[in-house]
């Protein structure tokens, strides 16, 4: 789709305001598994992630996950502690195997399959980032849990990101 730089912008500024709002509402949802599973998220920010990606591209993917992750940890005070560096390289990894995915891979991926490699690359980079920061390799033993976690999270943004595509597009006018 062309559209004016302008007129981009501003598509992309309100899915970089969607995506934080996500963030933030997600973020006082009381989650009962937080106590069983810590880390265990929905991940509704990356509904919008997604969509962006197909819809300007992984540039701008990449560009609103960042933007997202950085709001939204000075927003709530967590910037430049683990919680930020675990969300930042979650969601910058994921958009770019996603995006990577979409460009490349869709002819044999589905949007839920796209976002469930997202997820789970998601949980793959705040493991790693965990594990250097605690200093600790054994948070890999969390692996399984948050790789299952991230099946049925994953699952619902595709879904979600779907069908928000299919009902909902910028048009020219």
């Amino acid at each position: 789709m062309a559209y004016s730089h302008t007129r981009r912008i501003v598509y992309l500024g309100l899915a970089t305001g969607l995506a934080l709002g996500l963030h933030i509402f997600e973020a006082m949802i009381p989650m009962p598994t937080e106590v069983m599973l810590p880390g265990v998220k929905l991940g509704l920010a990356n509904i919008i992630t997604l969509y962006v990606i197909m819809n300007f591209g992984t540039k701008d993917g990449i560009v609103v996950s960042i933007l997202r992750t950085l709001l939204g940890s000075l927003m709530s005070g967590t910037f430049m502690t683990p919680t930020f560096y675990f969300s930042f390289s979650g969601g910058l990894l994921s958009a770019i195997v996603m995006g990577l995915l979409y460009k490349y891979g869709s002819k044999h991926f589905s949007m839920m399959g796209i976002s469930l490699v997202g997820a789970l690359t998601h949980n793959l980079a705040q493991l790693g980032v965990a594990a250097l920061v605690i200093e600790q390799s054994l948070i890999v033993a969390y692996l399984p849990v948050m790789l299952f976690a991230a099946l049925p999270t994953g699952a619902f943004v595709g879904v979600v990101t779907g069908r928000v595509n299919r009902y909902f597009s910028f048009d020219e006018a």
